[in-house]
């Protein structure tokens, strides 16, 4: 009889690239036959697993590299670049990402003992268990049973979230569920830089907005998101412009579009972030050379 993990990766490789949209968790399988260069994108909470190979990724100042020992979390939007840094057509990189319900964290905490919680950050890698392990292992053989999903998908999602809580990202998921609290507030910033990101940033009306001082802002927006909220607008507004490259805008007006007032720096800001000048890149996005997600 295979293992558990032998298992999983035989029924991602038959539904690479496809998703299991139900009423509760919306779960995706991704795979990748090749090593990839370094790919930004902006990372939604989410938990995510490797089966097979391994991924890093780097969200501002920190490096993280996840494979089948271990699992990915992530309770804020966070610029992220990641790349997939184990794979091979023999044995292609595969993982499943599942989106995190704060409703289902939020019922779940009173049932679930208090976890201490090792500071403010919103994202993490542990080990994978067993007890984690088994319940993707029944979400993902939905896919082969997609008449049942509507039923079963939600009630294995609630069991995922409740290993987590249970585990050493317990502190971090049960700040996620929370409408209070630092995490809270950091959210409510996140929000309107989202929201906002292509105007003017005032710091001191985000802290306003977060209902904290501009120096608790700092602190506990870098605890959280290992970058400063002018990095965090930074990331979002190169990624935006990035994305009207590809589809067929100028360089300039790119610029203009995602809030820059100086097109030079721009071009030296994109060209640190991807690695080459705006439009050697946008070449090769429409080439179909470059992904924009990771």
């Amino acid at each position: 009889m295979q293992d558990p993990l032998s298992r999983l990766c035989a029924i991602a490789e038959r539904h690479a690239g496809t998703f299991l949209p139900v009423a509760g968790p919306r779960v995706g399988v991704h795979a990748g036959c090749e090593t990839t260069r370094p790919i930004p994108a902006v990372y939604e909470p989410m938990v995510c697993i490797v089966l097979q190979g391994a991924k890093q990724v780097m969200i501002g100042d920190r490096v993280l590299r996840y494979d089948p020992a271990s699992y990915f979390i992530a309770t804020l939007e966070l610029p992220a670049t990641g790349c997939i840094v184990e794979a091979s057509a023999a044995r292609p990189y595969l993982a499943v990402s599942m989106a995190l319900d704060h409703a289902v964290l939020a019922e779940l905490l009173c049932e679930v003992p208090e976890a201490r919680s090792d500071g403010l950050a919103g994202f993490g890698v542990s080990a994978m268990t067993p007890e984690l392990l088994d319940p993707w292992l029944r979400l993902l053989a939905l896919f082969d049973a997609p008449q049942d999903a509507r039923i079963l998908a939600p009630m294995l999602e609630r069991e995922i979230l409740y290993r987590l809580l249970q585990g050493p990202q317990g502190g971090l998921a049960r700040q996620a569920a929370r409408t209070e609290g630092r995490l809270a507030q950091v959210r409510a910033a996140i929000g309107w830089i989202r929201t906002h990101f292509d105007k003017p940033l005032r710091i001191e009306a985000l802290a306003e907005i977060a209902g904290m001082s501009v120096a608790s802002l700092h602190r506990h927006f870098k605890a959280a998101t290992a970058m400063s909220p002018l990095q965090y607008q930074k990331a979002l507004r190169l990624q935006a412009a990035r994305r009207l490259l590809a589809s067929g805008g100028e360089a300039s007006r790119a610029a203009y579009r995602v809030g820059y007032e100086s097109a030079s720096q721009f071009s030296r800001e994109y060209a640190r972030m991807f690695g080459r000048s705006p439009a050697r890149d946008a070449a090769l996005l429409r080439a179909g050379a470059e992904g924009l997600a990771a």
